[in-house]
C-alpha cells in the first residue's frame, strides 16, 4: 500500500510538472536522476527562479527522462559545452590576434591609434600604456618597443654582437650570400628546407599567430606571412638596419599580405608582448646570438600561451671539437667578449628550455646545424 500511495503522488507530481509546462513558455523542465529506489525518503518538487514569474519544477523520477526545454522570444536557457566553448575561444582569438603589443616596462596591454596593424598602418602610428602613461612611436616601418625608447641624453653599450647586426652593411649582405653560406659552415640546410621543418612543429598552432624573433631581415618573417597560416605574424628585432630591409623587401613583392605582418623592434630579453598571448615564437640561427639565452627563453615562456610552441636553429660545437682542451671555459671568454653563445650538445639545448618551463623537447640534426622545438605546458 505504502509503494503504491507513493506511485500516485509521484503521477500527481508529474502532471502538476506538465501543467507548468503547457501554460508558460518560459520554462525549463529540467529531470534528473536524482531518487534512489533503496531509498524510502519521498521525493520533493523544488522551485527555483529564473528572471520569471513561473517557477521551474524539478522532479526527480524513480527513471530518468530526457531533458525538456520550452523557449520564448524573452527568454533562452542554454546549457555549456565545453568544445563549444573553446571552439569559441579560438575564434575570438582570431579576431584579436593584432591586440597582443603590450608595453615592456610594465607589460600591460598597449592601446593603438590605429585599429588593425599591418605594416603600412604602423607607419606613424602611436600606441599608449594606459598604466605607466608611457607612448610609443613608430619609426618608419617599425614600432619601438624597446624599454629605453624615447630617450634622448640616455644611452647604453650593447654587447659586440649586437651592436655589429646594427650596422647597414651587414643588414645588406645579410640574404644577399650570408645566410646562404650557413650552409657550408654549419651544415644549415637553407631557408626552405629550414620553413617546410619548422611547420612540421608548428602544425598545432597553425591559424595563430606568431613571433619571428631576432628575425633580422625578415627572411622567415615574409615566409610564415606569405603562406597564410598564421593570423599574425611579428617580425621581430633589436636592429633598426634590419627591419629597414625587411621593409624594403617586402615593398619590392607586390602581392605580399602586408595586412598579416607587422615589425617591432624590441630587446628580446624584454619581449613587449601580454603574458600568454602568442601561439608560437620563431627564433631562426639567433639563439646563439642572445647574449643570455636563458633570459630570452624565459620571455618565450612568459608569452607563450598553454600548448605554444617554441622553435628555435642553432649551431652546436661537439663531435671532434669536444676534446679540444679547455673548451668550457674558452667559450666563456667567448662570451664575456662578444656577447654571443656557443653550444656544446643537445642536452644543453634541452635543459635551457626544461628550466624555462618548456616540455616536449624534440630536435633534428644535420651536422654542426639543429633545429629543436620545446612546448608551454598544457
Amino acid at each position: 500500500m505504502r509503494i503504491r500511495g507513493r506511485l500516485e503522488k509521484e503521477k500527481q507530481m508529474r502532471m502538476m510538472a506538465t501543467m507548468f509546462t503547457n501554460n508558460s513558455p518560459n520554462v525549463l523542465l529540467s529531470t534528473k536522476i536524482g531518487y534512489s529506489s533503496s531509498s524510502r525518503r519521498r521525493p520533493t518538487p523544488r522551485f527555483f527562479k529564473f528572471n520569471s514569474s513561473t517557477p521551474i519544477v524539478t522532479n526527480y523520477p524513480l527513471a530518468a527522462k530526457p531533458a525538456i526545454r520550452a523557449f520564448s522570444a524573452s527568454t533562452v536557457l542554454t546549457e555549456t559545452d565545453p568544445l563549444l566553448d573553446s571552439t569559441a575561444t579560438v575564434e575570438n582569438k582570431d579576431k584579436t590576434n593584432n591586440k597582443v603589443l603590450a608595453c615592456p616596462i610594465c607589460y600591460e596591454p598597449l592601446i593603438s591609434s590605429t585599429p588593425i596593424l599591418s605594416v603600412d598602418s604602423l607607419r606613424g602610428a602611436t600606441l599608449q600604456c594606459n598604466t605607466c602613461k608611457k607612448a610609443y612611436y613608430s619609426k618608419e616601418a617599425h614600432i619601438d618597443l624597446t624599454a629605453s625608447s624615447g630617450a634622448k641624453a640616455y644611452g647604453e653599450l650593447r654587447p659586440i654582437m649586437t651592436e655589429f647586426f646594427r650596422i647597414p652593411l651587414v643588414s645588406f649582405v645579410y640574404e644577399r650570400g650570408w645566410r646562404q653560406s650557413f650552409s657550408f659552415w654549419s651544415g644549415f640546410p637553407g631557408p626552405e628546407k629550414e620553413f617546410e621543418s619548422a611547420k612540421e612543429y608548428l602544425k598545432p598552432v597553425l591559424g595563430g599567430n606568431i613571433i619571428d624573433a631576432s628575425c633580422g631581415s625578415g627572411l622567415f618573417s615574409r615566409l610564415f606571412a606569405k603562406s597564410g597560416l598564421f593570423s599574425l605574424v611579428v617580425a621581430l628585432d633589436f636592429s633598426e638596419n634590419m627591419l629597414r630591409q625587411c621593409y624594403e623587401f617586402i615593398k619590392e613583392d607586390k602581392d605580399f599580405p602586408e595586412e598579416k605582418l607587422i615589425l617591432v623592434r624590441a630587446d628580446i630579453s624584454r619581449l613587449p608582448f601580454v603574458s600568454s598571448s602568442v601561439d608560437a615564437v620563431h627564433a631562426g640561427a639567433a639563439l646563439h646570438c642572445w647574449p643570455s639565452p636563458s633570459t630570452a627563453v624565459a620571455e618565450i615562456s612568459r608569452v607563450l600561451r598553454r600548448g605554444g610552441i617554441f622553435v628555435a636553429t642553432t649551431y652546436l660545437v661537439d663531435g671532434p671539437f669536444g676534446f679540444i682542451p679547455f673548451l668550457r671555459p674558452l667559450r666563456q671568454n667567448f662570451l664575456q667578449i662578444s656577447g654571443s653563445h656557443v653550444f656544446l650538445s643537445e642536452d644543453e639545448l634541452e635543459d635551457l628550455c626544461r628550466s624555462c618551463g618548456l616540455v616536449e623537447f624534440k630536435c633534428v640534426r644535420n651536422r654542426g646545424f639543429v633545429m629543436i622545438s620545446a612546448t608551454k605546458p598544457s
